[in-house]
């Protein structure tokens, strides 16, 4: 890595080609959204437009860019939750009742996957702001209930995956080893 520069993008408004002009030049993007959650009667709108269809606008720009290589996406834990049998737990159905977060997410790492770029699938635990306190504990795809983990924590992971070959096409769960 270079250099690393941060530019403005808005995934809902927008266009692909706006957001590929953008990013003409740089060989890799980062992807971590979030939605508003300042409107409780939106949060369904906002979670689509943001985690689903933004993330997917910026996967489609990636590409149209002709320079973008590799997208490291940060997702969270149980975001294949259905597909694992933990629809019903308490974590998940708290997670997704934020404007079906989860759903959303879960179709952006979808298209992802089936866009033939090199990625990165990031899934973080509980975020917390503090520094990191327990050591960085990574686990396979669809293994991860629950945890905590520095936001510090997350960004190492994701810098790191922009240049490990073992992290490409992979989906990578990360919390913080618990410390008493």
């Amino acid at each position: 890595l270079n250099a690393v520069e941060f530019k403005h993008i808005n995934v809902v408004e927008d266009s692909v080609d706006d957001m590929a002009s953008v990013m003409e030049g740089a060989d890799a993007l980062v992807i971590a959204t979030g939605f508003p959650l300042d409107n409780p009667l939106n949060m369904n709108i906002a979670a689509h437009a943001v985690e689903n269809v933004g993330t997917c606008k910026l996967v489609d720009a990636a590409k149209a860019s002709g320079t973008v290589k590799k997208i490291v996406l940060v997702s969270c834990i149980l975001t294949n939750g259905r597909n694992w049998g933990q629809e019903s737990s308490v974590a998940f159905v708290f997670s997704n009742s934020f404007g079906r977060v989860l759903d959303e997410k879960s179709e952006a790492e979808h298209y992802l996957r089936a866009s033939g770029m090199d990625y990165t699938i990031v899934r973080p635990g509980e975020l917390k702001s503090k520094r990191p306190k327990g050591e960085l504990t990574i686990h396979a795809e669809d293994t991860v209930r629950a945890g905590e983990i520095s936001r510090d924590l997350v960004a190492d992971v994701c810098v790191a995956s922009l240049t490990d070959a073992r992290a490409s096409n992979k989906v990578l769960e990360i919390i913080e080893k618990q410390t008493n």
